[in-house]
Protein backbone atom coordinates (compact mmCIF):
# COMPACT_ATOMS: atom_id res chain seq x y z
CA UNK A 1 0.00 0.00 0.00
CA UNK A 2 2.86 2.33 0.81
CA UNK A 3 4.47 1.71 -2.31
CA UNK A 4 1.68 2.37 -4.15
CA UNK A 5 0.71 5.73 -2.48
CA UNK A 6 4.16 6.74 -3.04
CA UNK A 7 3.85 6.35 -6.91
CA UNK A 8 0.55 7.51 -6.98
CA UNK A 9 1.90 10.58 -5.51
CA UNK A 10 5.32 11.26 -7.61
CA UNK A 11 3.19 10.75 -10.90
CA UNK A 12 2.00 14.21 -10.89
CA UNK A 13 5.34 15.29 -10.42
CA UNK A 14 6.59 13.58 -13.63
CA UNK A 15 4.24 15.87 -15.53
CA UNK A 16 5.22 19.19 -16.41
CA UNK A 17 2.99 22.15 -16.54
CA UNK A 18 -0.37 21.42 -18.52
CA UNK A 19 -0.33 17.67 -18.22
CA UNK A 20 2.30 17.12 -20.76
CA UNK A 21 5.21 14.46 -19.38
CA UNK A 22 8.66 16.14 -18.55
CA UNK A 23 10.06 14.13 -21.61
CA UNK A 24 7.76 15.61 -24.56
CA UNK A 25 9.37 17.78 -27.39
CA UNK A 26 8.73 21.19 -27.07
CA UNK A 27 6.33 22.75 -29.99
CA UNK A 28 9.23 24.86 -31.14
CA UNK A 29 11.89 22.19 -31.56
CA UNK A 30 9.84 20.10 -33.37
CA UNK A 31 8.92 23.21 -36.04
CA UNK A 32 12.77 23.70 -35.81
CA UNK A 33 13.68 21.65 -38.72
CA UNK A 34 11.01 22.67 -41.16
CA UNK A 35 11.57 26.20 -40.02
CA UNK A 36 15.38 25.18 -41.20
CA UNK A 37 14.71 24.13 -44.41
CA UNK A 38 12.29 27.07 -45.07
CA UNK A 39 14.58 29.47 -43.93
CA UNK A 40 17.90 27.89 -45.92
CA UNK A 41 15.97 26.96 -49.60
CA UNK A 42 13.44 30.38 -49.26
CA UNK A 43 14.09 33.06 -47.37
CA UNK A 44 17.66 33.09 -47.85
CA UNK A 45 18.00 33.04 -51.59
CA UNK A 46 14.65 35.52 -51.83
CA UNK A 47 17.10 37.88 -49.71
CA UNK A 48 20.19 37.01 -51.90
CA UNK A 49 17.39 38.25 -55.15
CA UNK A 50 16.81 41.61 -53.52
CA UNK A 51 20.04 42.01 -52.64
CA UNK A 52 21.30 41.35 -55.71
CA UNK A 53 18.26 43.65 -58.00
CA UNK A 54 19.71 46.37 -55.89
CA UNK A 55 23.56 46.25 -57.53
CA UNK A 56 24.91 47.78 -60.70
CA UNK A 57 26.42 46.10 -63.50
CA UNK A 58 28.45 47.01 -66.60
CA UNK A 59 28.86 44.29 -69.20
CA UNK A 60 32.31 42.82 -66.80
CA UNK A 61 30.94 42.75 -63.49
CA UNK A 62 28.60 42.92 -60.73
CA UNK A 63 28.79 46.04 -58.65
CA UNK A 64 27.57 45.57 -55.05
CA UNK A 65 26.44 49.39 -54.73
CA UNK A 66 22.66 49.91 -53.71
CA UNK A 67 20.73 51.58 -56.76
CA UNK A 68 17.33 51.56 -58.05
CA UNK A 69 18.32 51.74 -62.11
CA UNK A 70 17.32 47.93 -62.73
CA UNK A 71 13.37 48.64 -61.69
CA UNK A 72 13.55 52.50 -63.01
CA UNK A 73 14.81 50.80 -66.36
CA UNK A 74 12.38 48.05 -66.52
CA UNK A 75 9.63 50.82 -66.35
CA UNK A 76 11.03 53.12 -68.55
CA UNK A 77 8.68 54.22 -70.82
CA UNK A 78 5.69 52.98 -69.19
CA UNK A 79 4.01 56.78 -67.96
CA UNK A 80 2.08 56.70 -71.56
CA UNK A 81 1.37 54.87 -74.53
CA UNK A 82 4.08 54.22 -77.00
CA UNK A 83 3.94 56.13 -80.80
CA UNK A 84 2.18 53.27 -82.02
CA UNK A 85 -0.79 53.67 -78.72
CA UNK A 86 1.12 50.38 -77.10
CA UNK A 87 2.17 50.09 -73.61
CA UNK A 88 5.62 49.67 -73.04
CA UNK A 89 7.59 46.18 -73.60
CA UNK A 90 6.96 45.64 -69.44
CA UNK A 91 3.18 46.46 -69.34
CA UNK A 92 2.75 44.44 -72.63
CA UNK A 93 4.82 41.46 -71.48
CA UNK A 94 2.82 41.10 -68.49
CA UNK A 95 -0.48 41.57 -70.36
CA UNK A 96 0.46 38.75 -72.49
CA UNK A 97 1.35 36.55 -69.41
CA UNK A 98 -1.65 37.50 -67.43
CA UNK A 99 -3.94 36.73 -70.79
CA UNK A 100 -2.13 33.31 -70.49
CA UNK A 101 -2.69 32.86 -67.18
CA UNK A 102 -6.09 33.43 -66.98
CA UNK A 103 -7.27 31.62 -70.22
CA UNK A 104 -4.96 28.50 -68.70
CA UNK A 105 -6.65 28.58 -65.55
CA UNK A 106 -10.02 28.99 -66.74
CA UNK A 107 -9.80 25.86 -69.09
CA UNK A 108 -8.22 23.83 -66.24
CA UNK A 109 -10.39 24.67 -64.11
CA UNK A 110 -13.14 23.77 -66.18
CA UNK A 111 -11.72 20.68 -67.32
CA UNK A 112 -10.38 19.40 -63.48
CA UNK A 113 -13.65 20.30 -61.96
CA UNK A 114 -15.22 17.90 -64.24
CA UNK A 115 -12.65 14.96 -64.05
CA UNK A 116 -12.84 15.35 -59.97
CA UNK A 117 -16.66 15.54 -59.68
CA UNK A 118 -16.49 11.86 -62.48
CA UNK A 119 -14.31 10.38 -60.11
CA UNK A 120 -16.01 11.34 -56.58
CA UNK A 121 -19.51 11.38 -57.22
CA UNK A 122 -19.88 8.84 -60.67
CA UNK A 123 -17.55 6.29 -59.76
CA UNK A 124 -18.74 3.78 -56.68
CA UNK A 125 -15.55 1.42 -56.56
CA UNK A 126 -12.88 2.95 -54.71
CA UNK A 127 -10.56 0.66 -56.87
CA UNK A 128 -11.72 2.05 -60.22
CA UNK A 129 -11.43 5.24 -58.54
CA UNK A 130 -7.69 4.57 -57.87
CA UNK A 131 -7.23 2.90 -61.06
CA UNK A 132 -8.58 5.93 -63.18
CA UNK A 133 -6.82 8.43 -60.86
CA UNK A 134 -3.30 7.19 -61.51
CA UNK A 135 -4.08 6.74 -65.56
CA UNK A 136 -4.58 10.74 -65.04
CA UNK A 137 -1.31 10.77 -63.77
CA UNK A 138 0.58 8.93 -66.56
CA UNK A 139 1.58 11.26 -68.42
CA UNK A 140 4.05 13.23 -65.56
CA UNK A 141 5.61 9.69 -65.83
CA UNK A 142 7.52 11.25 -68.78
CA UNK A 143 9.68 14.94 -68.89
CA UNK A 144 7.55 18.12 -69.88
CA UNK A 145 9.84 18.27 -72.81
CA UNK A 146 8.71 15.31 -74.39
CA UNK A 147 5.41 16.07 -73.64
CA UNK A 148 5.21 19.39 -75.57
CA UNK A 149 7.54 18.37 -78.22
CA UNK A 150 4.98 15.44 -78.73
CA UNK A 151 2.46 17.92 -79.93
CA UNK A 152 4.86 19.08 -82.61
CA UNK A 153 4.22 15.63 -84.99
CA UNK A 154 0.09 16.34 -84.49
CA UNK A 155 0.11 20.15 -85.14
CA UNK A 156 2.81 20.55 -87.39
CA UNK A 157 2.25 22.48 -90.75
CA UNK A 158 2.47 18.39 -91.95
CA UNK A 159 1.45 17.00 -89.02
CA UNK A 160 -1.56 14.20 -88.71
CA UNK A 161 -4.11 17.17 -87.89
CA UNK A 162 -3.17 18.99 -91.10
CA UNK A 163 -3.51 16.15 -92.70
CA UNK A 164 -6.25 14.65 -91.83
CA UNK A 165 -7.91 17.97 -92.18
CA UNK A 166 -6.97 18.32 -95.57
CA UNK A 167 -7.76 14.75 -96.29
CA UNK A 168 -11.27 15.36 -95.45
CA UNK A 169 -11.45 18.22 -97.58
CA UNK A 170 -12.55 21.08 -94.48
CA UNK A 171 -9.40 22.94 -95.70
CA UNK A 172 -7.22 23.39 -98.75
CA UNK A 173 -3.72 24.42 -97.53
CA UNK A 174 -2.13 23.64 -93.93
CA UNK A 175 -3.29 26.34 -90.87
CA UNK A 176 -0.42 27.94 -89.62
CA UNK A 177 -2.12 28.55 -86.62
CA UNK A 178 -1.60 25.26 -84.83
CA UNK A 179 1.54 25.26 -84.10
CA UNK A 180 4.35 28.04 -82.77
CA UNK A 181 0.72 30.42 -81.65
CA UNK A 182 -0.73 31.42 -78.79
CA UNK A 183 -2.77 27.91 -78.98
CA UNK A 184 -0.47 25.89 -79.09
CA UNK A 185 1.14 27.32 -76.03
CA UNK A 186 -2.61 27.24 -74.56
CA UNK A 187 -2.93 23.94 -75.56
CA UNK A 188 0.77 22.48 -73.69
CA UNK A 189 -0.03 24.73 -70.49
CA UNK A 190 -3.24 22.73 -70.07
CA UNK A 191 -1.91 19.37 -70.92
CA UNK A 192 1.03 20.07 -68.65
CA UNK A 193 -1.25 21.20 -65.54
CA UNK A 194 -4.49 20.47 -65.50
CA UNK A 195 -3.54 17.67 -62.91
CA UNK A 196 -2.44 20.17 -60.35
CA UNK A 197 -6.34 21.45 -60.61
CA UNK A 198 -7.66 17.64 -60.22
CA UNK A 199 -6.30 16.30 -57.08
CA UNK A 200 -6.96 19.46 -54.92
CA UNK A 201 -10.86 19.45 -56.32
CA UNK A 202 -10.74 15.53 -56.20
CA UNK A 203 -10.08 15.79 -52.62
CA UNK A 204 -11.98 18.28 -51.54
CA UNK A 205 -15.08 16.58 -53.02
CA UNK A 206 -14.28 13.35 -51.11
CA UNK A 207 -14.56 15.05 -48.47
CA UNK A 208 -18.39 16.30 -48.55
CA UNK A 209 -20.58 14.12 -46.48
CA UNK A 210 -22.67 12.23 -49.00
CA UNK A 211 -26.02 12.67 -47.17
CA UNK A 212 -25.75 16.63 -47.71
CA UNK A 213 -26.52 15.49 -51.47
CA UNK A 214 -29.39 13.30 -50.03
CA UNK A 215 -30.96 16.02 -48.64
CA UNK A 216 -30.80 18.62 -51.56
CA UNK A 217 -32.43 15.80 -53.35
CA UNK A 218 -34.60 15.33 -50.74
CA UNK A 219 -35.55 19.09 -50.79
CA UNK A 220 -36.66 19.16 -54.41
CA UNK A 221 -33.09 20.79 -55.87
CA UNK A 222 -32.39 19.61 -59.21
CA UNK A 223 -28.70 18.37 -60.45
CA UNK A 224 -27.78 21.71 -61.21
CA UNK A 225 -28.73 23.08 -58.03
CA UNK A 226 -26.90 20.96 -56.42
CA UNK A 227 -24.12 21.30 -58.04
CA UNK A 228 -24.16 25.05 -57.61
CA UNK A 229 -25.15 25.45 -54.19
CA UNK A 230 -23.41 22.14 -52.64
CA UNK A 231 -20.61 20.90 -54.44
CA UNK A 232 -19.10 24.07 -55.38
CA UNK A 233 -19.18 26.16 -52.40
CA UNK A 234 -17.77 23.04 -50.29
CA UNK A 235 -15.19 22.79 -52.76
CA UNK A 236 -14.13 26.10 -53.53
CA UNK A 237 -10.90 25.19 -50.72
CA UNK A 238 -10.02 22.69 -53.75
CA UNK A 239 -10.44 25.00 -56.51
CA UNK A 240 -8.33 27.92 -54.63
CA UNK A 241 -5.29 25.18 -53.92
CA UNK A 242 -5.37 24.10 -57.35
CA UNK A 243 -5.81 27.82 -58.94
CA UNK A 244 -3.29 28.68 -56.87
CA UNK A 245 -1.00 25.48 -58.19
CA UNK A 246 -1.62 26.52 -62.00
CA UNK A 247 -1.53 30.76 -61.86
CA UNK A 248 2.20 30.20 -60.25
CA UNK A 249 3.29 27.46 -62.61
CA UNK A 250 2.25 29.44 -65.57
CA UNK A 251 3.53 32.68 -64.53
CA UNK A 252 6.76 31.80 -64.50
CA UNK A 253 6.98 29.44 -67.13
CA UNK A 254 9.67 30.61 -69.86
CA UNK A 255 10.20 26.86 -71.23
CA UNK A 256 6.57 26.16 -72.53
CA UNK A 257 5.97 29.29 -73.92
CA UNK A 258 10.00 29.33 -75.64
CA UNK A 259 9.43 25.92 -77.31
CA UNK A 260 5.80 25.42 -78.52
CA UNK A 261 5.42 29.64 -79.03
CA UNK A 262 8.52 29.42 -81.33
CA UNK A 263 10.50 31.58 -79.36
CA UNK A 264 8.26 33.79 -81.09
CA UNK A 265 5.95 34.69 -77.70
CA UNK A 266 7.25 37.00 -75.37
CA UNK A 267 6.34 36.56 -71.31
CA UNK A 268 7.82 37.74 -68.06
CA UNK A 269 9.43 34.06 -67.34
CA UNK A 270 11.14 34.08 -70.93
CA UNK A 271 12.64 38.07 -70.22
CA UNK A 272 14.24 36.93 -67.31
CA UNK A 273 15.94 33.67 -68.59
CA UNK A 274 17.14 35.56 -71.72
CA UNK A 275 18.33 38.50 -69.01
CA UNK A 276 20.24 35.71 -67.33
CA UNK A 277 21.84 34.22 -70.47
CA UNK A 278 23.42 37.29 -70.79
CA UNK A 279 25.27 37.96 -67.21
CA UNK A 280 22.43 40.58 -66.80
CA UNK A 281 21.44 39.10 -63.54
CA UNK A 282 20.48 42.72 -61.36
CA UNK A 283 18.36 43.14 -64.53
CA UNK A 284 16.65 39.52 -63.82
CA UNK A 285 16.56 39.96 -59.93
CA UNK A 286 14.96 42.85 -60.46
CA UNK A 287 12.22 41.18 -63.02
CA UNK A 288 11.98 38.13 -60.81
CA UNK A 289 10.88 40.78 -57.96
CA UNK A 290 8.36 42.54 -59.38
CA UNK A 291 7.00 38.96 -60.77
CA UNK A 292 7.00 37.58 -57.42
CA UNK A 293 5.16 41.10 -56.09
CA UNK A 294 2.61 40.13 -59.42
CA UNK A 295 1.71 37.04 -58.38
CA UNK A 296 1.98 37.93 -54.08
CA UNK A 297 -1.05 40.20 -54.99
CA UNK A 298 -2.93 37.42 -57.26
CA UNK A 299 -3.04 34.72 -54.13
CA UNK A 300 -3.77 37.30 -51.45
CA UNK A 301 -6.62 38.76 -53.65
CA UNK A 302 -7.80 34.83 -53.96
CA UNK A 303 -7.24 33.80 -50.39
CA UNK A 304 -9.72 37.22 -49.72
CA UNK A 305 -12.31 34.81 -51.65
CA UNK A 306 -11.58 31.45 -49.16
CA UNK A 307 -9.81 31.35 -45.44
CA UNK A 308 -7.95 28.30 -46.62
CA UNK A 309 -6.52 27.80 -42.69
CA UNK A 310 -10.02 27.72 -41.79
CA UNK A 311 -11.49 25.33 -44.28
CA UNK A 312 -8.41 23.04 -44.29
Amino acid sequence: MTTTATANSSAPAARAKGGQPMHAIKPWWQAGPFALVFLLFFLIPLGLIAMVSLWNFNEYELIPALTLRNYASIFEGCSGLTDNGDFCVTLSTYISTLKFCLLVWAITLLIGFAVAYFLAFHVRSPGIQTLLFVLCTVPFWTSNVIRMISWVPLLGRNGLVNQGLMGMGLVEQPVEWLLFSDFSVVLAFVHLYTMFMIVPIFNSMMRIDRSLLEAASDAGASGWQTLWNVIVPLSRTGILIGSIFVITIVMGDFVTIGVMGGQQIASVGKIIQVQTSYLQFPLAAANAMILLAVVLMIIWGLTRLVDIRKEL
